[in-house]
């Protein structure tokens, strides 16, 4: 039924009476859009939800607070002084590496397995360098990525609450421990107690080229046995300094680092996607295949990343476990190998005595240096192809 009298209850306004004016926001010449209504005490425009917006009138001046403004000041020169102390160390190894890189051709740069830069003419070069580091660095993660995203899983999943707690608080702890004393333990522990081990991989693995160990003359090729023309066996007592110590010993040192990063992305899995494949019927393990992993696929990449880059650049553990020889060894349990990180450290002393010793280690640091920034780079192109490894 109409109301003929009294107030229109949709409006809450008397027949005949004048509309009300509209506050400062229309008199400033800001319109009012459906679903808004002018709000008492010249606080603005109401919106539908309720909530009010400052008058448009009271604007004077710039918009965005000094703070605001002062904020995103600081962040932009945050990230372009990032941005340039990465310039200016790339061009101090450049200039400092130029000597070194004009005193012989690139091929032979790139090729030479020797390291003399003070004989005359010098010859020196990067292969043996670049096949240690990297082979290292790939036994490294092949044995701790798996270990690190299972403690990951363990402490995020299946541990009880006081068992997680302790245990990342261990894992957290050893993230911190310092390089000598990984390097002194491989050195005076795991090497000692692991040649029979290695032993025990020629024995049966032999097979495989990566573990079929010979001792070898000065070009590098296994000596034969005089009566049966077969190469000859190492003895237990001659395993030792190997790849494939420092690659253990790096995989210790990286655990942490991934494990820890993995940890904390693994408890950032919504709930609801875990309830949903809960509610499918999965099991524990379906529901860690089907909703966390995928989830955590971007962070557990990122953490392997981050590892790599310890891994690439460490120097004093690898120096302590590793007996140069500046030859290219596939086979990772024999004595010998040599790095970027560790030929700096060792060769640092002693470099002075010669006009190219600084520059040519340097050139290896530059070296080092552009692996970092490729392999990084090759880790975040990875991650933007795949759209759901995305945030």
């Amino acid at each position: 039924m109409a109301t003929t009298g009294g107030t229109d209850p949709m409006t809450d306004e008397r027949p005949g009476d004048a509309p009300p004016e509209r506050d400062d926001a229309v008199r400033a010449g800001v319109s009012e859009p459906p679903g808004e209504a002018p709000s008492a005490g010249g606080f603005g425009i109401v919106h539908a939800g309720g909530s009010p917006t400052p008058d448009a009138a009271g604007i004077t001046g710039r918009s965005v607070r000094r703070g605001d403004r002062v904020f995103l000041g600081l962040a932009a020169g945050s990230g372009a002084l990032l941005l340039v102390v990465m310039a200016a160390i790339a061009a101090f190894l450049i200039w400092q590496a130029m000597p070194a890189l004009t005193a012989q051709s690139p091929w032979a740069l790139l090729t030479t397995q020797s390291w003399n830069p003070g004989a005359t003419p010098p010859v020196f070069g990067i292969a043996a360098l670049l096949f240690g580091t990297v082979m290292s660095s790939v036994i490294a993660m092949v044995i701790a990525v798996p270990i690190a995203i299972g403690v990951a899983l363990f402490i995020s999943h299946y541990a009880a609450r006081r068992a997680a707690t302790t245990l990342g608080a261990v894992v957290d702890l050893l993230a911190a421990v310092p390089s000598l004393v990984f390097g002194m333990w491989g050195l005076y522990f795991l090497i000692p107690k692991t040649q029979g081990f290695q032993s025990w991989l020629t024995d049966y693995f032999s097979w495989i080229p990566l573990f079929n160990a010979h001792p070898r003359d000065a070009g590098g090729n296994p000596v034969l046995d005089g009566a049966t023309g077969l190469p000859l066996s190492l003895t237990v007592q001659q395993y030792g300094k190997s790849l494939l110590m420092a690659g253990i010993v790096l995989a210790i040192m990286i655990i942490p680092v991934v494990s820890a990063v993995c940890r904390e992305v693994f408890l950032q899995v919504p709930a609801e996607t875990k309830d949903a494949a809960w509610a499918l019927g999965s099991t524990k393990w379906e529901m860690i295949r089907t909703a966390v992993l995928p989830f955590g696929r971007a962070g557990m990449i990122s953490a392997a990343m981050l590892g790599l880059g310890r891994a690439l650049g460490e120097t004093i553990a690898v120096a302590l476990v590793l007996n140069s020889g500046f030859k290219i060894n596939w086979v990772i349990n024999e004595v010998g190998g040599d790095t970027f990180a560790s030929i700096i450290a060792l060769k640092f002393g002693e470099a002075s005595g010669s006009e190219l010793g600084i520059p040519a280690l340097i050139t290896a640091g530059l070296f080092l240096f552009a692996i970092t920034l490729i392999v990084n780079s090759i880790a975040r192109l990875i991650i933007a192809r795949k759209k759901e490894f995305t945030a």
